[in-house]
């Protein structure tokens, strides 16, 4: 999946309305984004990032575009706080923690995880600004 069709999913998911969408609004939704490097720092394109659900074992996949950017979309609903999920790519893996505001249904859900070689470093605080760019280079 290109960085276009990716984000252009995610900005549909972000733009629906009514009953029969409700599970796209935000309190159902979790979002990992990030980019995927080698260890010199170049991107790697068309790799499967998979985002599991530790409690269940569902998972969601997404692939990485030219640039290494990736964009998974989890359902996760305001009962999942705190849930564990498991990030892999390749051989390397993290534990990550759904942290968020349950009371708050306005603002994106997510974190950032970027693939440094065999390294993966959470970065939640560049969350918000890489989405808002990833959603801003999908409508130009």
């Amino acid at each position: 999946m290109t960085r276009a069709v990716a984000l252009s999913l995610a900005v549909a998911l972000a733009l629906a309305a009514g009953p029969a969408a409700a599970e796209h609004e935000v309190f159902y939704r979790f979002t990992v984004l990030g980019f995927v490097k080698d260890a010199r720092g170049q991107p790697l394109r068309g790799r499967t990032v998979e985002l599991v659900r530790d409690k269940t074992g569902f998972s969601y996949l997404g692939e990485t575009d030219a640039q290494g950017f990736y964009l998974v979309i989890a359902r996760l609903g305001d009962e999942s706080v705190g849930e564990r999920l498991t990030l892999r790519v390749a051989r390397a893996s993290t534990k990550l923690t759904a942290r968020f505001d349950p009371a708050n249904h306005a603002d994106e859900r997510g974190t950032r995880v970027d693939v440094e070689g065999a390294k993966l470093v959470e970065r939640s605080a560049w969350f918000r600004s890489t989405l808002a760019k990833a959603l801003g280079d999908a409508r130009r």
